[in-house]
């Protein structure tokens, strides 16, 4: 059936009229069914804030909702850092009230002080000097191996040896002396030993650090001072030693003998006479 060109247009334009009227009905229909904070994808153009997503509406009072929606996610952000920073000032605060650790705050390491004799009785072959750098004069790498006798500082009992090497640093020609780096032990017998490291000087007094120890020294730490009374042949030492575990034995520490050149062990500690010697005193 043919129809004519009038009626076409007709037809056209109701058809039109109607399909705009039924969208019109659905596009109103489905923004009534959906609350204003709801984001619902209708023709909608994009806004991306803090990758959210926001879909506008063509809403009468779409400016209103959006700009309440953005002042929620400022105040949001504006929250979070006003905690991080609230916190940040927390932890200020208390670090600053935090007392402040000084020396005289921290626990006090217990020293306990430990009196020896050194004597070189010229019955050891010690000590026995090594001439590596093959000169007249004592050199650097000049070595000097030795073992001598130790005494308690009363002077009353044998400790037992003293074990080490002395490595030639230098030759102080105006000091008429060399200084050495020593590496030795004091035996104790059944108690244990001590080892000590540093300069020896033969014309000056010095102090070694105590490196550690076995048996009642076990963890000893510390220092020595050195006293030169007769070079090479006696020495007295006073130990501050740290770390030990227990109080030293009584026989150790005993009141001392004033260091002087002329100090000498009583007769029966230089014999060895069993009650003149520690328990399994080393020789």
């Amino acid at each position: 059936m043919a129809y004519s060109s009038s009626a076409l247009r007709t037809f056209s334009s109701a058809t039109s009229v109607k399909a705009e009227s039924r969208s019109m009905a659905y596009s109103s229909s489905a923004l009534r069914t959906f609350p204003s904070a709801t984001s619902v994808k209708a023709g909608a153009s994009r806004s991306n804030t803090n990758g959210v997503t926001l879909m506008v509406f063509c809403l009468p009072n779409h400016h209103s909702f959006l700009s309440s929606w953005l002042k929620t996610q400022d105040s949001s952000q504006n929250l979070q850092a006003l905690a991080t920073s609230q916190g940040l000032r927390d932890l200020s605060l208390a670090k600053a009230k935090l007392p402040q650790l000084r020396i005289q705050d921290r626990p006090v390491t217990k020293v306990q002080e430990l009196n020896v004799y050194e004597i070189n009785e010229r019955d050891r072959g010690s000590p026995a000097y090594l001439r590596l750098s093959y000169r007249p004069v004592n050199t650097l790498g000049d070595l000097v191996p030795f073992s001598n006798k130790p005494y308690t500082g009363d002077l009353q009992k044998r400790i037992g040896i003293t074990a080490g090497i002395c490595i030639l640093i230098q030759h102080k020609t105006e000091k008429q002396g060399d200084r050495y780096e020593a590496v030795y032990s004091f035996y104790f017998g059944d108690y244990g030993h001590l080892s000590v490291q540093g300069a020896y000087m033969t014309y000056e007094d010095t102090y070694l650090a105590v490196t550690g120890g076995s048996g009642i020294f076990e963890g000893a730490y510390g220092q020595v001072k050195l006293l030169q009374l007769v070079f090479p042949f006696k020495l007295f030492y006073t130990f501050y030693l740290k770390g030990l575990k227990n109080d030293l034995p009584e026989e150790l520490v005993e009141k001392p003998v004033e260091p002087t050149p002329a100090g000498e062990p009583t007769p029966a500690a230089k014999a060895a006479e069993p009650h003149a010697t520690i328990a399994n005193y080393s020789d």
